[in-house]
């Protein structure tokens, strides 16, 4: 999907595409149903940075695509250690919402969507 294709890693100066993070065949789109499901995969089992990565999947697409869009955001299983507290994160509105009102996250978030197109 290309809203995500230039999204950077937090920690390396490479797009997540480049480090195989994100990749078409992890993403899936139900147009008509409203739906996006974006699964990722972190470098590293024990990545300190998934929840961030997810984080700025989620802002990415929350810009560039249609509100009436449903967007769910998953490690790809069995690619990190604490996979389902880092999908329970990015799947709740309330902890995004909070998220997203810490100004050092938010930092950070814009950090890795600095260099990608709308």
């Amino acid at each position: 999907m290309q809203h995500l294709r230039d999204v950077t890693d937090p920690e390396h100066p490479y797009s997540l595409e480049q480090l195989n993070v994100v990749s078409e065949d992890l993403i899936t789109v139900e147009d008509s149903a409203g739906r996006v499901r974006v699964q990722f995969t972190p470098t590293v089992q024990h990545c300190s940075m998934a929840t961030l990565i997810g984080l700025s999947l989620r802002v990415k697409l929350m810009q560039t695509l249609p509100s009436r869009f449903k967007v769910d955001i998953f490690v790809t299983p069995g690619t990190h250690s604490t996979e389902a507290a880092v999908n329970k994160q990015l799947n709740d509105k309330e902890r995004v919402a909070a998220a997203l009102e810490n100004p050092n996250l938010v930092d950070m978030v814009n950090n890795c969507l600095a260099n990608s197109y709308r």
